[in-house]
């Protein structure tokens, strides 16, 4: 279900484009540009059965490239580094721990966009990810938690924090909203603000595992700059 969802996502947003593309041969000069982006991630993941937790910030930046063909429309693929993951929330208990994933990202996305020197945009579609990494941040012995003076084992799931990440694709659905400002012809600066809900799982999750799923959700909050070539 998950991977058809994406199917039909890629299939209306190439058939979107290609419905612009041939229609503005005649009425629109075609604009590429080139840049770059940086900004930070909050991020949790949505597991089954539920754990308690707060957003883990991390870090997004990367490369993107644009394409409109037509006024209005256009298409973004971006190839970024993104960190994600979640933070458990211990409550009134003084304990700690929270997990990073990193990935390279790179979204496809439709690009909406009103205004001439000052834009306001519109970006959605679909996004495959890479783990490269994994990193762990805790101050007690999540390995041993039968060792660990006062811990809420009771009280909580604790599976999540002996599993490592257990697959190296991820894909999802991204739609963000932003503003652009052009210091000239060439030359813009613009900030996004962009929500994902990933359709994999980051842990091993399945109706026979100890997670039914374990779906990760992330906010981004980026500036970046466009050098237009053409």
């Amino acid at each position: 279900m998950k991977r058809l969802a994406v199917l039909i996502i890629f299939i209306v947003q190439l058939a979107f484009v290609g419905n612009f593309k041939s229609y503005s041969q005649t009425h629109y000069s075609s604009n590429i540009s080139f840049g770059l982006k940086g900004g930070v991630d909050l991020s949790r993941v949505f597991f089954t059965p539920s754990v308690r937790q707060s957003f883990n910030m991390g870090y997004n930046g990367g490369l993107t490239f644009r394409y409109i063909e037509e006024n209005h429309f256009g298409l973004i693929v971006e190839a970024n580094f993104e960190q994600r993951g979640w933070k458990e929330d211990f409550e009134e208990y003084p304990f700690e721990y929270s997990r990073t994933v990193n990935y390279i990202q790179i979204p496809f996305l439709a690009h909406i966009y009103f205004g001439r020197r000052g834009r306001f945009f519109i970006n959605a579609g679909p996004e495959i990810g890479f783990r490269i990494g994994e990193s762990t941040h805790a101050n007690f012995d999540y390995m041993n938690l039968s060792s660990v003076k006062d811990f809420p084992s009771g009280l909580r799931t604790t599976y999540q924090f002996q599993l490592a990440a257990e697959n190296k694709v991820d894909y999802g659905i991204s739609a963000g909203l932003g503003g652009e400002f052009s210091l000239n012809k060439r030359n813009s600066l613009y900030v996004e603000g962009r929500f994902y809900y990933g359709l994999g799982n980051v842990l091993k999750s399945g109706r026979r595992e100890l997670f039914r799923g374990s779906n990760s959700m992330s906010i981004m909050i980026s500036a970046g700059y466009w050098f237009r070539i053409k």
